[in-house]
């Protein structure tokens, strides 16, 4: 198998459906004595053995036990709760963060050093195909602890570190990630956000739009990218409160009505020089690789709003009756729930390879080394065309099984048709992914 986890050394208690971390937090999983990294990509080029493959059977304990809590959290918090999302009540949203927080759930890819746990990436797929029973939730919830959180785990510097993740893993500062632009999607690097050295060299001066930002409504710490004098592309920690800073209107949205999409405006917005994450003019490098790393998360969320949906057609088809006999009698019925579970088997199966190979190559990562990050970016780089398939494959299966599911119904349910749009929209649009890997 590519990736045998040892038991961790890691306590857990239940209470009441939650788990509550105790003062010993030890993980590390390791390959196992014959386990080798695999290459990206060489899928196309060789064979592997069953042994070599990652696949749910293969969780450990601790991997079943948190993806129970992620279970009931989503059926016990976010459930209950759609109505008032749905209606852009987001302080219902701020709160449902903070309880993720408050779990575990949103600090599994934070370091310990920093209030987070430090798990590995199947825990991470893991939480994200449990919390995806609501797409609007799962998109805030995604927004936060992926492209909100992980550029200032890679990239930060240990003084912004120290200021921002502890909160971030409790909830208690929500995050968002400011890329996109009227003119620029998927074409990062043409975009018109200017930033200009103030003359004393303290603070930057920022200007421009950024446009579709996830949870922007209500974010408190937004990775804003910008060029530098007009050409050197540069990311930015930018506080909601630094002056200039300003939102827009929410967007209104044909689905994941439930999450904040809005632009947000620099005018003149002064940013602190020690606020730059990376370095100057390698902000490209922090997009990309941050993107990556979204787009197999991404994929776990389409299998686990995929699996939502067939498990509301299957007790549909077996109590609705026509012509005398429950539909899931009929032929054609059966055979569009068994598609359906055939292509969300494939995407499960996607996904946890993936991550289970991601988890070989970075248990060799000594997370001690000053270059730690750059390790970790670089064997994450790896299955970047994995990633990618993930994501442009999984948001079209979880398409197709909506639609199904829909015409198992045999009329619309608004809420969940809307969202495969916006699946294959986020990340990258699925149409141009396929076309540039």
């Amino acid at each position: 198998m590519g990736v045998h986890a040892r038991p961790v050394e890691r306590s857990w208690t239940i209470i009441s459906g939650q788990f509550v971390r105790h003062v010993l937090i030890v993980l590390m999983s390791t390959p196992s004595a014959v386990a080798s990294t695999i290459p990206g990509g060489s899928f196309l080029l060789e064979s592997r053995s069953p042994a070599e493959i990652f696949t749910p059977e293969d969780f450990t304990e601790q991997h079943n036990l948190i993806g129970q809590t992620a279970e009931e959290f989503a059926q016990n918090e976010i459930i209950p709760n759609i109505e008032k999302m749905e209606h852009k009540d987001f302080s219902v949203s701020r709160d449902l963060l903070k309880k993720a927080g408050e779990l575990g759930l949103s600090g599994v890819e934070i370091p310990e050093a920093y209030g987070g746990l430090e798990m590995d990436k199947v825990t991470a797929a893991v939480i994200a195909d449990h919390i995806a029973k609501y797409a609007g939730f799962a998109t805030t919830w995604g927004g936060h602890t992926g492209i909100g959180t992980l550029p200032l785990v890679y990239f930060g510097a240990d003084e912004q570190k120290k200021k921002y993740l502890p909160r971030l893993a409790s909830g208690e500062t929500v995050g968002a990630y400011a890329l996109s632009e009227a003119s620029s999607g998927s074409d990062a690097l043409n975009c018109r956000a200017r930033a200009v050295l103030s003359p004393d060299g303290k603070q930057y001066i920022l200007n421009g739009e950024k446009m579709w930002i996830t949870n922007a409504g209500f974010a408190d710490l937004f990775t804003v990218f910008a060029k530098v004098d007009g050409e050197k592309f540069t990311a930015f920690l930018v506080e909601r409160t630094f002056p200039g800073f300003s939102i827009g209107a929410e967007e209104h949205k044909m689905g994941i009505r439930g999450s904040s999409t809005c632009p947000i405006i620099l005018n003149d917005c002064q940013v602190p020089a020690e606020n730059v994450l990376g370095e100057i003019g390698r902000g490209h490098v922090i997009a990309f690789n941050i993107l990556n790393v979204g787009r197999f998360k991404l994929g776990a969320m389409c299998v686990g709003g995929a699996r939502s949906s067939l498990d509301h057609a299957i007790p549909y088809a077996k109590q609705r009756k026509a012509f005398g006999k429950v539909i899931g009698d009929f032929g054609l019925v059966r055979e569009k729930i068994a598609n359906m579970a055939a292509q969300i088997y494939v995407g499960e199966s996607l996904v946890y390879r993936t991550v289970g190979m991601m988890d070989s190559a970075l248990a060799a990562v000594d997370k001690s080394a000053p270059d730690a990050a750059k390790k970790t970016l670089k064997a994450i780089e790896e299955y970047a065309v994995e990633c990618s398939i993930i994501k442009v494959w999984a948001s079209e299966m979880v398409s197709y099984v909506v639609d199904e599911t829909v015409q198992v119904y045999e009329a619309g349910n608004e809420r969940t048709v809307s969202v495969d749009a916006c699946n294959q929209a986020a990340n990258g649009r699925s149409a141009l992914r396929s076309f540039i890997e």
